[in-house]
């Protein structure tokens, strides 16, 4: 796997951790869902590339501390901090979306199809990006990642009924700005609409 490669040249294996095999099986396992994670948190596409082999290297140095069966919130847990370190550093709060490396899952899938999809990811960035970061973090590992509410209560450090709330708080925020941008496409294409006449 590239990514694995990629880890390795970064850093002489054995100084990171004394299994490089259990590095493996966890970047291979788990590196598209927190690349997708970082991304659906913000980061543009190159620097969630970065970022996630960030993560990675931090999670080879703590092998030994993640307990079996839990590599997933462990390192949800440290892409989130790594996501709120790059938003804290960049200030950005308005990423481009590009197609990004699912499209070759997408088989035959015909140009109209690979359009609808960037614009329904772009529309989704777009919305994730005007919620607060505590409730798109919820949103994102719930909704999105399908992570249960007592998973990301343990990722995230705080009580179950806290995770709750926002979630209920983000899903609320998330209906309302999709209605706003439903509304503003609607207003923009009447307007053409008279604008032809």
């Amino acid at each position: 796997m590239g990514a694995v490669a990629s880890l390795s040249e970064q850093g002489d294996p054995e100084e990171t951790t004394s299994d490089p095999g259990a590095l493996e099986a966890v970047v291979h396992e788990h590196f598209r869902y927190v690349w997708r994670l970082l991304r659906r948190l913000g980061l543009p596409e190159a620097d969630a590339d970065d970022t996630v082999q960030q993560v990675f290297l931090a999670a080879a140095s703590r092998l030994a501390d993640i307990e079996p069966g839990r590599e997933r919130a462990f390192l949800y847990g440290m892409a989130l901090n790594f996501a709120a370190r790059f938003r804290r550093a960049s200030k950005r709060t308005q990423n481009e979306v590009e197609l990004d490396d699912d499209l070759s899952l997408t088989g035959g899938a015909g140009v109209d199809e690979l359009v609808d999809q960037h614009r329904a990811r772009e529309l989704l960035d777009r919305v994730l990006g005007r919620l607060p970061d505590d409730l798109r973090t919820v949103l994102v590992l719930h909704e999105i990642e399908e992570l249960s509410t007592a998973e990301v209560a343990t990722i995230l450090g705080v009580p179950h009924g806290t995770v709750a709330s926002r979630l209920r708080r983000a899903r609320d925020e998330f209906s309302t700005e999709v209605r706003r941008l439903e509304a503003r496409a609607e207003f923009s294409a009447a307007r053409a609409g008279k604008g032809r006449r």
